[in-house]
């Protein structure tokens, strides 16, 4: 999936484009509303993430507007500290799919990331992950794998269901805390390895295939092959 994020401030370019590149995404980056709007428009993106203010004369709606009127369809999320209730309608009425409020968790802009591009592609919404042999009904909460049922405490579906949702990509230490703990801050514990070593006891132990992969150093990442080691 190609990414465009249009972020002026740098600090933050810098985060989301990690946690990005983390989650599996090919990312490219520019800081001025000229260069936004050089690259939205001259090439093909699966999504766009893009600050509303930005130096050089052109803002986001503009940018946003530009692609609109040129026919792209390209799913547009704006982030901004422009956050009252006339502003969000502003963005949302001038082309913009989605509008996230500064500051925000990266979890929460990764998911609504994902739902953007879900929507774009055709097809029925999912009520079931299955990743091989390993199935979630997201109705009933049931986990099995291979036709066997698999008891799940809350925090251990929480991770599984997010590690499925993420299947084949990296899932970094952050993204966990954030996205199943709601920390926004490392509480310099080992409470991932200990939710991780339990769930792979229920999920992998006794079955043929590992599913929960270990990149030591970067994260996690559930794919029935072995993912390829980060350098």
């Amino acid at each position: 999936m190609r990414c465009l994020v249009i972020e002026d401030e740098a600090d933050t370019s810098r985060y989301v484009c990690k946690g990005l590149r983390e989650a599996g995404y090919t990312v490219t980056a520019c800081a001025t509303g000229q260069e936004g709007m050089d690259y939205a428009t001259g090439a093909d993106w699966d999504v766009i993430v893009m600050d509303r203010m930005l130096p050089g004369g052109i803002d986001g709606l503009a940018i946003v507007g530009q692609l609109r009127a040129l026919g792209k369809k390209t799913p547009v999320i704006i982030v901004s500290a422009l956050t009252n209730i006339e502003q969000r309608v502003s963005g949302l009425r001038g082309g913009a799919d989605d509008y996230l409020s500064k500051p925000y968790a990266f979890s929460e802009l990764l998911a609504r990331i994902e739902a953007l591009i879900r929507r774009a592609v055709p097809g029925q919404d999912a009520t079931q992950l299955q990743v091989a042999d390993l199935q979630l009904d997201l109705r009933t909460m049931r986990v099995t794998r291979d036709g066997r049922s698999i008891a799940l405490q809350p925090r251990e579906y929480r991770l599984l269901e997010y590690l499925m949702r993420h299947e084949g990509q990296v899932v970094t230490r952050t993204m966990l805390l954030e996205a199943v703990w709601d920390y926004h801050f490392d509480p310099q514990t080992n409470v991932i390895d200990v939710q991780i070593s339990r769930l792979r006891t229920k999920v992998d132990k006794d079955f043929g295939t590992v599913l929960i992969h270990t990149l030591r150093g970067v994260g996690y990442c559930l794919s029935a092959t072995a993912p390829e080691p980060h350098v």
